[in-house]
């Protein structure tokens, strides 16, 4: 095994090992468009969620069958109806979602079964089961229109889909729903999905989809100057679906991000769109930071706030790759849970990105920051400032005049940050004698008043 490999590959797992601890045991509804398994992306995707589930994700899958439906329809002769951006599901509309409904259980029932040595399904023993968790009723008439055997969801069996999960079973829903007189109604997966999310206040609602994400400047083209919105607050969300039409078009920008609003709003924390297109876009968007798609939450994620006793762990863990470089000084477990009231912290998801401790000085009217440390994964998008800004707050809540850093390799950011250079006898006393005149370590002052 080549040491470039692992030169990569164990920095690579240790990043992706605390969202595998955050998320097992969690619930995951995901949402696959028949678009994607019509491009011939089933067997990754199912890939894909096997892994995840193997790292203890209880998992809810619903597939689409729009493409397959309008496919059955023009074999037959028979034009696709629609209206209010709803199909009018007739007689022989209804059959045709059967038989699509049909197959593509086969399909995804049969790719969760492959277990060739040497694929990513090796050894894995992937239970799926389907069963008619959906109460539905009928669309009716609307407008004068008949929708016949179109329907919305009613009711969702959670304690039904519970039990299953428990079991270590993935549950497959189509998009079908049944009313207590034994009808069978065309539902749509995007509905389906979030009824279903919303009913057993699931942890994450992922839709796998035409499209990459919601672009920053949605109304524009999407050239690569318009890049994707990694996450978008749900207060932004719903300001962004009042300046545009509500869509029943799967390539508007409206079309999914309607339906993530709707199950953050019913208090699902985090809803995703994510592209098929991109092989292993689930792995990218459950197991990476910034992810692949956009996310929409129902609050900011991120949190600034002093440091615990839980956090040494993750403090240690940001600055020793810092430490062994010689950026920052070395520190012990011991000195940080003993200092550890001296830190602020910027965790994001509940890993920690941004640090710096405050020692203060009061007989001076200074304080010292150190560590300040920006994990390399999110350097660049300001988490130092932010990280800096909350040092400075604390310092002139203790009405101190100032605040002071010894480096030696990040004078000018801080330079461009408002602090200037003084020489080494400007320090505190106290500081003074422990300056380590070996290091050379350069000076630099901020005014806080």
């Amino acid at each position: 095994m080549s040491a470039v490999f692992n030169f990569t590959f164990v920095p690579w797992f240790r990043s992706v090992a605390p969202y595998i601890h955050m998320h097992r045991g969690k619930t995951f509804v995901v949402g696959v468009c028949g678009e994607a398994i019509a491009a011939g992306k089933l067997a990754h995707i199912a890939q894909d969620l096997a892994l995840i589930q193997s790292m203890g994700v209880k998992i809810v899958l619903v597939h689409g069958f729009r493409p397959q439906v309008n496919e059955q329809l023009k074999a037959k002769g028979h034009a696709a109806k629609y209206s209010h951006g709803m199909r009018i599901t007739d007689e022989v509309a209804l059959d045709c979602a059967q038989e699509a409904a049909g197959q593509l259980r086969y399909e995804i029932e049969a790719a969760f079964s492959q277990g060739l040595p040497n694929t990513p399904m090796a050894g894995a023993t992937v239970r799926v089961i389907s069963g008619n968790f959906i109460t539905a009723r009928p669309v009716g008439i609307v407008d004068g229109i008949d929708f016949q055997h179109s329907g919305l969801v009613r009711k969702v069996d959670v304690a039904g889909i519970s039990r299953t999960l428990d079991m270590g079973a993935m549950v497959l829903l189509s998009p079908f729903g049944f009313s207590p007189t034994g009808e069978a109604f065309n539902l749509t997966m995007e509905e389906v999905a979030t009824s279903v999310a919303t009913a057993l206040q699931a942890d994450k609602l992922i839709f796998v989809t035409e499209i990459p994400g919601i672009r920053i400047r949605p109304l524009e083209s999407e050239s690569e100057d318009n890049p994707i919105d990694t996450e978008l607050p749900l207060a932004a969300a719903e300001q962004l679906l009042a300046q545009i039409p509500t869509s029943q078009r799967p390539t508007d920008t409206a079309f999914y991000l309607q339906h993530c609003v709707k199950a953050c709003k019913a208090g699902v924390e985090r809803s995703h769109i994510i592209p098929f297109a991109v092989d292993g876009s689930l792995l990218l968007e459950v197991y990476v930071h910034d992810g692949i798609g956009t996310m929409v939450v129902d609050e900011k994620l991120e949190e600034l706030r002093e440091a615990t006793s839980d956090d040494v762990g993750g403090i240690l863990t940001l600055i020793e790759p810092f430490e062994k470089d010689g950026t920052l000084v070395k520190r012990d477990r011991t000195e940080i849970e003993r200092d550890i009231g001296n830190y602020t912290i910027l965790e994001h998801d509940g890993v920690i990105f941004a640090c710096a401790a405050l020692y203060p000085y009061p007989e001076a009217k200074t304080a010292e920051m150190a560590a300040l440390t920006v994990s390399p994964e999110v350097q660049g998008q300001g988490d130092g400032e932010k990280v800096l800004k909350r040092i400075e707050q604390r310092a002139r809540a203790m009405g101190l005049d100032s605040i002071f850093v010894l480096t030696t390799r990040t004078m000018h950011w801080f330079l461009k940050r408002g602090f200037k250079n003084v020489d080494p006898d400007w320090l505190p006393e106290a500081r003074k004698r422990k300056y380590n005149w070996d290091r050379k370590s350069q000076v630099l002052v901020k005014k806080l008043v």
